[in-house]
This record gives C-alpha cells, sequence and structure tokens, in this order.
C-alpha cells in the first residue's frame, strides 16, 4: 500500500529556507521537530554508522519521532539522501583564494573536497543528480569556479575542469578510506618481503624492482598519501596544458603581429 506523503516537493525542502519557498498552512498541531533536525539526525548516523545505517525508522528513533511524524518532513528516504548531501556541501568548509594562483586554487579546492569526503565517507556512495539542485551545492559549485578566474576557459571547460579535479579528490579519498580499514600494513610487509623475494627469484624483474623500491619507501605496496600528492600534481600539470598553452599562443601571435607592424 503507497503511503500519502505530507512533505512538499524535493526542490521546496531543499530550498525550504529561501524567503521564497512555501509556507506550511497554519492549521494542525506544529511539528516538534524541523527538517533541519531530520537532516542533521540522518547525517550524524551516517557518520557514525555508515549509509546503510539510514532508515527513516532509524531517524525517527533517534529523535523519538514516529516514522510516519518524519514522512511530514520528507517524501522517501531517497529524498532524505539529497537533503543530507547538500546539506554537507553548505556546512563544507570553503577554500580561501586571495589572490592566488589559479594553480594554488585548483590544489586547495583539491584539498577542500579531500577534507569533505574524508569527514563524510557515506558522500562517496551518493550519486542522485537531483543534489545539483540544492542551495548549498550551488554555492558551492559557483565558489570552486572562481578557482579557474583569469584564465581563459569557457564555459564548458570550467566545468570539466571542476569536474575533473573533484572526481580526483573522490577517488583519492575513497582509496584512503579502504587504506584505512584495512589497518597497518608495514609489519606484514616486513614480514613478508625476503619470503615473497624466494618465491619470484627471478620471475618479473621489473615489479619485483619497482615494488621494492615503492615497498621500502612507502613501508606499503601502496600509499594513498603518495598517491594523492604524485596525482595532484599530474592534475594542475595537466589542466596547465589546456589554460596556459592558449595564454603563450596569444602572446606569440602578439608579438608577431607587433613585427609586422614595425616592418610596415
Amino acid at each position: 500500500m503507497r503511503r500519502a506523503s505530507l512533505a512538499k516537493p524535493l526542490i521546496d525542502l531543499l530550498w525550504r529556507d529561501h524567503p521564497d519557498a512555501p509556507v506550511r498552512g497554519a492549521r494542525g498541531p506544529q511539528a516538534r521537530r524541523s527538517t533541519g533536525e531530520v537532516v542533521g539526525s540522518a547525517i550524524a548516523l551516517a557518520d557514525a554508522e555508515g549509509l546503510d545505517a539510514v532508515t527513516i525508522r532509524a531517524v525517527a528513533e533517534s529523535l523519538s519521532m514516529s516514522p510516519m511524524s518524519v514522512y511530514t518532513h520528507v517524501n522517501s528516504r531517497d529524498d532524505l539522501l539529497v537533503l543530507m548531501a547538500d546539506a554537507a556541501h553548505a556546512g563544507a568548509s570553503l577554500p580561501r583564494f586571495g589572490r592566488a594562483s589559479w594553480r594554488t586554487r585548483v590544489r586547495r579546492v583539491a584539498e577542500s573536497n579531500l577534507a569533505l569526503m574524508r569527514a563524510h565517507p557515506w558522500l562517496l556512495h551518493l550519486t542522485d543528480d537531483r543534489v545539483a539542485l540544492g542551495p548549498g551545492t550551488i554555492a558551492k559549485y559557483d565558489h570552486e569556479l572562481h578557482a579557474f578566474d583569469g584564465t581563459a576557459l569557457s564555459a564548458l571547460d570550467r566545468d570539466a575542469a571542476l569536474t575533473f579535479v573533484i572526481d580526483f579528490a573522490r577517488s583519492s579519498a575513497a582509496a584512503m578510506l579502504r587504506t584505512g580499514q584495512r589497518g597497518d600494513f608495514a609489519e606484514v610487509w616486513q614480514e613478508s618481503a625476503d619470503p615473497l623475494g624466494r618465491y619470484l627469484r627471478g620471475s618479473y624483474p621489473l615489479a619485483q624492482r619497482v615494488g621494492r623500491a615503492a615497498g621500502e619507501h612507502m613501508a606499503a605496496p601502496y600509499s594513498a598519501e603518495h598517491a594523492w600528492e604524485f596525482g595532484i600534481q599530474r592534475v594542475i600539470s595537466g589542466l596547465s596544458a589546456l589554460i596556459d598553452t592558449p595564454a603563450k599562443a596569444t602572446v606569440r601571435t602578439t608579438r608577431s603581429a607587433s613585427r609586422v607592424r614595425k616592418r610596415h
């Protein structure tokens, strides 16, 4: 049997604090809890126990409410997840740009997104495109787009470049989370390196040489932190080929034009 929802459309729930948001009618008893409290409780559950722990019933119990009362604030669990993501984005610490170069600004955007997703790992599992409709998400997006101010990027390239940076931060956060869950590999590596060498003997010489160098440096077969630093440098280097090359070409063209004018 389909449950009848008493909540507003998702777009109105996302923008519920905006002056132009629809106002709930004055009839009937006032809710003991606000939508913000429901969303905040759900975020606390997800932070502590993971996304699977977030159910309408669990949120209701955490606030001493009935599940039906929660449904007066949100239409469904899927809508609740969207509200949670937007609230997390609204509460994120946005990087300061000041007079920093675009490279420094991009690194700060990547670092702030890495910190956000490490603080709220459940964000890594949300893929609902409707999150883009929220005020917190739009404000974050607008701020981060300014990392590319002063460049010649088109609107589409600016959006793609920001997506590229955030996707890298997302994958790095996921790798760091997996590494943390596996625990310290250093002791296992120390115990296994020599026996592994005996088993391999002359097989896979390149893998042995590179793996030994990496293992000795990182005390593990993989370091998410090392991969992060290497990767963010490559991300910025890759973007520089797109951002800096047109500027250099413009300078060359201007100089050539100047020489032509001087000749005439």
